[in-house]
């Protein structure tokens, strides 16, 4: 009785975590703390002693990201980025597979100590065949699998790390509330400086490693979720 009012308990305490945001909009993310927060605030590493130095201040050809005709590309950690995510892409999938087998065995006994006549004799049943086997089985089956999707965004994301090889770590979030609802948009992964455009921008299809999530929280997806009564049900009931 004891094991069942503390489970009651517990599901009933998990019930209860939700409900200080009962007639409020989702709150949003701290942005301090983050990969972003702190890949900017970290001092840069040390410039090497043949970089070149930038020129007059007032001269149009000055060298650096900040120039006229500089590269703004990104290219160390706390640089900013925009990732275009375009994702338009469909699937079908259709197979079927049938299978059929048949087999058979006999085995006869001819003679055996003169037991066959003996028995023949006596109005037995006959030992020939003495063992015989058959069996047949078939299977079919079909399946088809068709999916659609469609994603256009736009998201600014932070060079969080730089790899040895020159690789760079990038992470942006993006949230966007509505009413009641908060929409977010996240992504991670690693990019080449080679594939960033002169607009500072790359594709989707160029992020290794990437981890794309768009999603939201708030009334509408609350109520799209089944209770947690439900879930827990799904997972344990057999049928």
């Amino acid at each position: 009785m004891r094991e069942y009012l503390g489970l009651i308990a517990t599901m009933a305490l998990g019930a209860c975590g939700g409900l200080d945001q009962v007639g409020k909009a989702p709150d949003f993310s701290q942005s301090v703390g983050s990969d972003e927060y702190y890949a900017m605030m970290s001092p840069p590493l040390p410039e090497r002693l043949d970089t070149p130095t930038p020129g007059d201040r007032a001269s149009l050809w000055e060298a650096g990201q900040r120039s006229l005709l500089g590269d703004r590309r990104a290219a160390k950690k706390g640089d900013i980025l925009t990732v275009v995510i375009s994702i338009n892409d469909s699937a079908a999938i259709s197979d079927t597979s049938q299978r059929a087998r048949s087999g058979s065995g006999q085995m006869s006994i001819d003679a055996l100590f003169g037991l066959p006549e003996r028995v023949a004799e006596n109005g037995g049943p006959s030992l020939s065949p003495g063992v015989k086997t058959g069996s047949a089985s078939t299977s079919q089956g079909s399946g088809s699998v068709k999916r659609s999707e469609k994603l256009t965004l736009r998201i600014a994301a932070t060079v969080v790390q730089t790899l040895p090889n020159g690789i760079l770590a990038i992470s942006g979030t993006q949230e966007v509330r509505v009413n009641f609802e908060l929409r977010e948009l996240r992504i991670t992964g690693y990019v080449r400086p080679e594939d960033i455009s002169r607009q500072n921008e790359i594709t989707y299809d160029k992020i290794a490693s990437a981890r794309i999530s768009y999603g939201g929280r708030g009334q509408i997806t609350d109520v799209q979720q089944p209770r947690y009564g439900q879930q827990i049900a799904d997972k344990l009931l057999p049928f």
